[in-house]
Order: structure tokens, then sequence, then C-alpha cells
């Protein structure tokens, strides 16, 4: 149960540390601080679980174990988030596309999630429902807006679609750790991949065909970009141990 506490906990601070790029630099004011407010969300998930992690953990080893310890004092090859969050930036509309299709996953996981046994984790789940239908509704008009835009746009977001489809078999995909949760990937693929086609079919979008999909985030392996993601976000911790505002 732990190890799937970290994989949901490191893919949403992984994918909230690349959003709060876009902090000061988005597009328009009203667009910064909704991508900022997602940020935040995708934060406060992120803690929720790996505070509960750490819960356990510590009861288990006996050893004090944090929120902070997890997220700031492990390596690369420890965090088990999916490849999709870590990706680089990129433009607008590589990050518009990224969130849409993780929010859509995120909303039919937590559904699933809200009924499970352990309630700590169905508490996670049902609160973060709440979050993560805002997060479907503003992605998902940008996804239309840029996809049946201008010819710019268009071709921004299509490229984005190109780059990041290979990503998304690893969200259906279960780590050895997924396997008895009871959670049935194959239905949630399926839900997800008809939401996400009615909403290209607004956008003037197509799949993108004959793509090698990747793997291997949830099992620790890694693009180098985590690593870059992790010196930064990891660089107070590690300069001054125990450190605390």
């Amino acid at each position: 149960m732990t190890d799937y506490l970290l994989h949901l906990a490191d893919t949403t601070l992984i994918l909230s540390q690349r959003n709060s790029e876009w902090c000061g630099h988005g597009p328009i004011l009203e667009q910064d601080i909704a991508i900022t407010n997602i940020s935040l969300d995708l934060l406060g998930q992120s803690r929720n679980f790996y505070q509960y992690a750490a819960e356990l953990i510590s009861q288990k080893n006996g050893n004090t174990v944090t929120e902070d310890s997890l997220a700031y004092l492990r390596d690369p090859s420890e965090f088990k988030n999916v490849l999709l969050a870590e990706l680089p930036r990129g433009d607008w509309a590589n990050t518009i596309l990224r969130q849409y299709l993780f929010s859509e996953f995120q909303f039919i996981l937590f559904e699933q999630l809200k009924n499970h046994s352990d309630t700590q984790i169905a508490a996670i789940a049902a609160k973060g429902i709440k979050e993560t239908t805002y997060h479907i509704r503003w992605s998902k008009e940008w996804v239309i807006r840029l996809g049946d835009g201008t010819a710019e746009s268009h071709d921004r977001i299509k490229a984005a679609l190109s780059t990041l489809w290979a990503y998304t078999d690893e969200l259906f995909i279960p780590a050895e750790y997924e396997v008895n949760l009871g959670i049935d990937f194959d239905i949630m693929k399926k839900i997800w991949l008809e939401k996400v086609i009615a909403v290209f079919e607004e956008a003037t979008l197509s799949i993108p065909e004959n793509i090698v999909m990747q793997t291997g985030g949830k099992n620790g392996l890694h693009t180098s970009e985590l690593k870059l993601i992790l010196t930064e976000m990891q660089q107070l911790q590690r300069t001054y141990p125990g450190a605390e505002w």
C-alpha cells in the first residue's frame, strides 16, 4: 500500500512542480492564476498521500518518516511518478494538453478510490474529485479552443499531442503494487478514451498512429528530466537538513 501511496503522491507532486513553472509567466493574468491554483491543488493532494504514507512507514519500521523526508530526501530512482508528469513544461499547448489527459484519468481513478476499503484513501479521493472536476473543465475548454482555433494554435496542440500521447499508456498499465488494489484499469482506459476522443473531435484533433509507448516511471525508471526537477526542488532541504519554515 505504501508504494501505491508514494506513486500517487510523487505523480501529483512532480506535475504540480512542472505546472508551477508558469507562475508569473501565463499568457494572461487570469490563466496565470488558474494554472497556479491547479498546481496548489495537486500539491495539496500530494501532501495528503505523503502524510498517510509517512504514517504507515513510521508504524511499520519504527523510524520517524515525514512528508518532507519523502518529498525531499529520496533519489530519482525511488520516485514512482508516471513519466507524463516529469516531461518538460513546453509551451502553453503542451501544458494544457498534459493537464487535460491527466485530469480525465485522475477523475476516473478517484471515482474508484472513493469507495476503497481504506477509509483514508477513500476520503482523499473524494476530496480530490471536487478539485479534478474543475481541472477537467478548465483544461478541456483550452484544448478545444486551441485545437479549433487558429492555424498556429492547432499546429501547436497537435505537436503537443504527438509528443505526449506516447506517455499515456503507462497510466493504465498496473505496476506490481497496483495489482491487488481492486482497480479495473481496463475499464478505466475504456472510459478515458471515450471522453478524450469526444473532446478531440471538438478540437479537430486525431489520436496519433504508430506511436511507441513509453513506460517505466512507476518502477523508478525515469527520464533525465526528473533529476533536474529534484535537484532544484530538493536543494534547500539537502543543503540544510531538517530546516523548517
